[in-house]
């Protein structure tokens, strides 16, 4: 069956490296929450809001061993007034047998903001 991780985080300024770092620090957790293997992803997709043209964020995923051949690409996320800035999402699309409520979904830093549910959901798990 296939499952979409879904990942954002922000960036301080429109940096290179930084971008680079944030994008690889968050797929590394979805990878890692999410128990994901390279063999089992379909396809990585990286959205930009207008203001990051550094770099491609997927340049992220290259420095991970055994994900050479993995399909990303990156694109910029339409500009909707008062949104998010300096913002990064991914969606990872795998093969997975976990339940859709099971997915572990990952927000850092200013985009928590984009899912706070999910931020509660997560705070309820650690109590129980």
């Amino acid at each position: 069956m296939m499952r979409g991780i879904r990942g954002a985080t922000t960036v301080n300024s429109n940096d290179a490296q930084e971008i680079v770092d944030r994008s690889f620090e968050l797929v590394k957790e979805m990878i890692n929450n999410n128990n994901v293997s390279a063999d089992d992803v379909a396809t990585v997709l990286f959205s930009v809001t207008e203001d990051l043209n550094a770099t491609f964020p997927a340049k992220s995923l290259r420095k991970i061993k055994g994900w050479t051949y993995v399909p990303v690409m990156c694109m910029q996320e339409i500009p909707v007034p008062e949104s998010l800035h300096k913002c990064i999402r991914v969606m990872m699309t795998v093969n997975s047998t976990t339940a859709q409520q099971d997915v572990k979904h990952v927000y850092h830093y200013g985009a928590k903001a984009l899912r706070p549910d999910l931020e509660q959901v997560r705070s309820d798990r650690l109590e129980s």
